[in-house]
């Protein structure tokens, strides 16, 4: 009978510790929420095999990614590059579908890790049709306003999983100007505000270079690109910066010091190189001095193939560039399509000891504090009850208001006549003239639904700056628009005034430098066929300052209008002075290209306008 009883006794013991070892599943500490973050990351990392680690630190494209492909190799993120998208004018919907697949494939996973999803929201949630298109930083930065920048940052939280821009621009002739807010780094300190906004307000006890995420509207923001990439020789995309080390913590580093204390997320690595080094390979300044000296606890990217640009020409030594990389510092590699050929090489160096095991888990133990931070173990999937925000009238508003803030009038009439601005609404006939006054791919720029910007007015929903003019005057006002009129058009159609639309075609890194920084054809011609035969003003759009002084005496008015985005009634709001002008140059304007680059406190600092310039003009009180 003893015998008997012992022999239940086991068995009941054994189905109480199959009962356990079921119920412990559901409770390991890694999928504990009440846990703190660091007990997380220790149990789940203690669990991981060392492929499960290098798949954590692989991000790759859309096209490459399966639901299969993301449980195999336990992929730690997949990006949307520039123009990479479920299909042309693809829903919210369809997105999230999209998303959601691929993250299933994570979570059916051993350990079920999710994978975060990126996508460049460089301003607004520019890959997906219909969505807001902000003004590009540049703008911003004319704006003055970090608040409203930290609107702009909440709105874009709402639309997508999103990005905020913290480098310094120094010299106009490099084709990504437009995406840092000034050459100055005390106003691209202040327009990281952007980073609350995106990512929630970080409590006072949270501990210096944490990540946080205040919670479901909120998103992982990327400061990016790391570091002097604004002030390579010649303003060239992947060119070198040469600068002391004084000159690159004043600034070029501001920017970063601000985001780390605010919470950021990530930090991505530039293409170029300081002082012949690339940054990409720069252990000094990746680890040495972001992640010890800054104590930035969050997780390091690369660019897009950025590892393989370390070699001239790219890839022409793969392994050499991961081990580069990684001892570096970067921790999440974007290695778009050749995936498997990066995972295999960094095994087989992990494994022969030329990356020490530590290094892993240090990337490992930053993704994943990140993907704790964003409560991704909870809430993996996305959320339907957001599609609602998508492309919204409140962040239209919000985009409309940033615009009117973000014109700077450059001139207004000459020292002894009156203004020309703000124009009165009711008028005999006026002509609209100009290739950028109806073309919203125009005024919206690069990396609009696609990596360098399209032209034309299918690309999205908006509302361009001829259609924002109509709107905005009297109905009995005549308004005739022509692209190019000749000299002989203008002088005979009676006008009362011009509006001419010109300035730059869209474009991002490499196909953007430029050294000449004219305006390209037929936007000199516009402007003298017009300006010389009837009052005007020009409305330059553009990322940049561009060469304008040898048209200066003819035109009556300026305004640098920068690169709006999708909501042009902003523009007509100011010129019918609905509102008044009240930005200020984020850059110098130069004279000459021969001039640059020129900032301000440079001892060659002869500008046409300085930093800071700006016209005012009040509101006109409606009778």
């Amino acid at each position: 009978m003893a015998k008997i009883l012992s022999s239940l006794l086991v068995v009941v013991l054994l189905l109480l510790w199959g009962l356990a070892a079921a119920n412990g599943e559901s409770k390991e500490k890694y999928r504990d929420s009440k846990q703190p973050i660091r007990v997380r990351i220790r149990d789940l990392m203690r669990r991981m095999s060392m492929a499960e680690k290098i798949g954590q630190m692989t991000q790759i494209d859309r096209a490459t990614a399966t639901p299969s492909i993301m449980k195999k190799y336990s992929i730690g993120s997949v990006i949307s590059g520039g123009g990479s998208v479920p299909r042309l004018q693809a829903t919210a919907r369809e997105w999230i579908q999209m998303v959601n697949g691929f993250q299933h494939g994570s979570l059916s996973s051993r350990l079920g890790i999710p994978m975060m999803y990126g996508i460049d929201a460089i301003h607004g949630n520019n890959n997906v049709y219909k969505a807001t298109i902000f003004p590009h930083n540049v703008g911003l930065g004319a704006t003055r306003d970090p608040e409203l920048v930290r609107k702009i940052g909440a709105a874009t939280a709402l639309e997508v999983r999103a990005t905020g821009i913290t480098y310094v621009c120094r010299d106009p002739r490099w084709g990504q100007c437009y995406e840092s807010y000034s050459e100055d780094p005390e106003i691209v300190e202040a327009m990281t505000e952007i980073i609350p906004g995106l990512q929630g307000d970080i409590p006072a006890t949270s501990s210096k270079g944490v990540p946080y995420l205040a919670g479901k509207n909120k998103v992982a923001a990327c400061a990016k690109n790391f570091v002097g990439e604004g002030g390579t020789i010649r303003g060239i995309s992947e060119n070198n910066t040469v600068i002391d080390w004084h000159g690159l913590l004043r600034i070029h580093m501001p920017g970063y010091y601000s985001s780390i204390l605010k919470g950021v997320a990530t930090v991505m690595v530039a293409y170029s190189s300081v002082n012949g080094v690339k940054m990409h390979a720069n252990y000094q300044l990746i680890t040495q001095f972001l992640k010890n000296t800054l104590k930035f606890k969050g997780f390091v990217s690369s660019g897009w193939q950025g590892i393989d640009r370390i070699t001239s020409p790219p890839g022409a030594n793969h392994t050499y560039s991961v081990q580069a990389g990684i001892h570096a510092g970067i921790d999440m590699v974007m290695i778009p399509f050749k995936y498997r050929e990066f995972i295999d090489t960094l095994t087989d160096l992990v494994k022969k000891n030329v990356i020490p095991m530590s290094r892993i888990d240090d990337a490992v133990g930053r993704i994943l504090r990140v993907k704790f931070a964003m409560g991704l173990f909870e809430n993996p999937l996305a959320d339907l009850s957001f599609i609602g925000h998508l492309g919204s009238q409140a962040h239209r508003d919000l985009a409309r208001e940033a615009v009117r803030k973000s014109l700077v009038l450059l001139k207004n009439g000459e020292n002894a006549d009156p203004p020309l601005l703000p124009f009165p609404k009711k008028a005999n006939k006026i002509l609209v003239a100009g290739t950028h006054a109806n073309n919203l791919g125009y005024q919206c720029g690069g990396w609009t639904m696609t990596w360098q910007g399209l032209g034309g007015n299918n690309l999205t929903a908006g509302t361009t700056i001829l259609s924002a003019i109509s709107a905005a005057i009297d109905p009995s006002t005549q308004v005739v628009h022509k692209e190019n009129p000749d000299a002989k058009f203008v002088k005979s159609g009676k006008f009362s005034y011009a509006i001419v639309v010109v300035g730059e075609k869209p474009y991002s890194e490499g196909y953007g430098d430029n050294l000449n920084l004219t305006i390209p054809e037929p936007g000199p011609s516009t402007i003298t066929n017009v300006c010389t035969n009837i009052k005007c003003v020009v409305v330059l759009i553009s990322g940049r300052p561009l060469l304008i002084q040898p048209y200066l005496p003819f035109i009556e008015a300026l305004v640098a209008a920068w690169l709006p985005g999708s909501e042009g009634q902003g523009v007509a709001d100011v010129l019918f002075g609905d509102y008044g002008f009240t930005g200020k140059l984020p850059h110098t304007w130069f004279k000459t290209v021969e001039q640059l680059p020129m900032n301000f406190g440079d001892d060659h600092y002869d500008p046409l306008f300085p930093l800071g310039f700006g016209l005012t003009t009040k509101p006109v009180v409606a009778e």
